[in-house]
């Protein structure tokens, strides 16, 4: 399965990195600090799985979800924000999200999903 990570935070990317790539089966194929850059290479990559935090220079994780779930074969999106406000998390959620996590309190249930994701994809 392969992984994208959306995040400005360059400690939170490479703890998610570090965590992914001790799943078997996860192959984290890119990562990008902005929401420009983060569109433009899941194009160019065409993950499994985009992972997404919110806030974000020039642009939002919300516009990075609106602009990859239009293309043809969308990946599945996890949003991981320190903004759990309900309001994002409808937003995410009506605009395709799959997955709206805290980074805070539920960082851990990542690693859950893209597990049982890579357990569904090799049945």
């Amino acid at each position: 399965m392969r992984v994208y990570v959306v995040d400005d935070s360059p400690l939170v990317r490479e703890r998610l990195v570090a965590l992914l790539s001790e799943i078997d089966g996860i192959d984290v194929i890119g990562t990008a600090d902005n929401a420009e850059d983060g569109i433009c290479g899941i194009a160019r990559e065409k993950p499994d799985v985009a992972i997404l935090d919110i806030r974000m220079p020039s642009g939002s994780g919300i516009s990075v979800l609106e602009a990859v779930k239009k293309g043809d074969e969308p990946p599945t999106v996890i949003m991981l924000t320190n903004y759990p406000y309900p309001q994002y998390r409808k937003k995410c959620l009506e605009t395709g999200a799959d997955y709206f996590f805290d980074k805070s309190s539920e960082f851990h249930r990542v690693n859950e999903v893209l597990t049982g994701l890579v357990s569904r994809q090799a049945r």
